[in-house]
């Protein structure tokens, strides 16, 4: 179950590829040059869930001028985007918990399995999203792999999703215990690790070790692993929901963390903003940024420091990625 906040603008980002090695910092900023007149427009997408993303065509976009960013900023404080969330927690009953456990076990679960798997039946945005989660999974292998061969290493993938992360892992030697807050999710992730672990099995000698898949929400992971991985789930809670989940994984973990989460800066929380003031569907998730001093900050706290950075970034797809040890 994961999710990078999707934002649009042909005015692009220069295409920030996450480098490898790791850098101690990386710039979370954009660029902020302006562009001369006459106005370029820039579009944004009803929503920067990964609803909105999913369900993407031209059509849907608001257009509007470059040089009325700014001014932006006043109409945002008109809007009500929290009305709009507390409202999709009273169709489920809950909070946000309930909203992303709904939400992954039916109509999210078919958009992201689509994005997340090979078929052609995606959109140009979609087809992004994907690129960009591949990527997140790829630098994330690579920090890894980087120092040792995972073989033998114990791994909680913790929102594995459908096993685009825990599958990778196995096939190197890794130990995993993989698990989602959704159902659906676990059990297409089990599919996919029988039919391409079982089938390749004389390829990989010796051969992999399937994954342990469980349903459980991120809360009630126990256990210690060598390493610990949540990528894209932070999305879906607001800091203060965020502090304790760190906390928790953290406490699972004997010698690394690895985190993923769509940053938050006034560039990106403002076009995330904007997006609000055009809903899509109701049932999607709600998008969270945090900034990396928060989640540094959270890290602190209970005894952890950030040792490696990335950024993965492609036109509808923007993560950073941390690696951090005990202090």
């Amino acid at each position: 179950m994961t999710y990078s906040a999707s934002l649009f603008s042909p005015l692009r980002f220069q295409h920030q590829q996450s480098h490898l090695p790791f850098s101690p910092k990386t710039p979370l900023n954009p660029p902020t040059t302006r562009p001369t007149k006459p106005t370029t427009p820039f579009a944004i997408p009803p929503l920067s869930t990964a609803d909105a993303a999913a369900t993407f065509d031209g059509t849907t976009f608001a257009v509007i001028g470059g040089s009325s960013v700014a001014a932006l900023a006043a109409v945002l404080s008109l809007t009500d985007p929290e009305r709009r969330r507390r409202l999709q927690a009273e169709v489920v009953g809950g909070g946000d918990k309930e909203v992303v456990k709904d939400y992954f076990n039916n109509s999210g679960f078919q958009r992201w399995k689509k994005i997340y798997g090979e078929t052609d039946d995606v959109n140009r945005v979609q087809k992004d999203i994907r690129l960009g989660h591949a990527k997140t999974v790829e630098n994330t292998i690579k920090m890894l792999t980087d120092e040792s061969p995972l073989r033998g290493v114990t791994v909680c993938d913790a929102g594995c999703g459908t096993g685009s992360l825990s599958i990778p892992l196995a096939k190197e030697g890794a130990i995993v215990s993989a698990s989602d807050i959704s159902a659906a999710m676990v059990a297409e992730a089990e599919k996919q690790a029988k039919e391409q672990l079982l089938a390749g099995k004389d390829d990989l000698l010796p051969a992999p070790v399937i994954p342990k898949f469980e349903v459980s929400d991120l809360e009630s992971l126990e256990g210690k692993y060598h390493t610990v991985v949540c990528l894209d789930v932070l999305i879906h809670y607001p800091q203060s929901k965020a502090d304790g989940m760190i906390a928790h994984l953290a406490s699972l973990a004997e010698k690394r963390l690895i985190l993923s989460f769509a940053p938050k800066t006034f560039y990106y929380d403002l076009l995330k903003r904007v997006g609000e003031l055009f809903p899509g569907p109701s049932k999607a998730t709600r998008a969270y940024l945090h900034s990396e001093a928060d989640v540094e900050r959270a890290l602190q706290k209970v005894g952890w420091k950030i040792r490696k950075r990335g950024f993965i970034t492609t036109q509808f797809y923007f993560a950073k990625l941390v690696e951090a040890v005990p202090a």
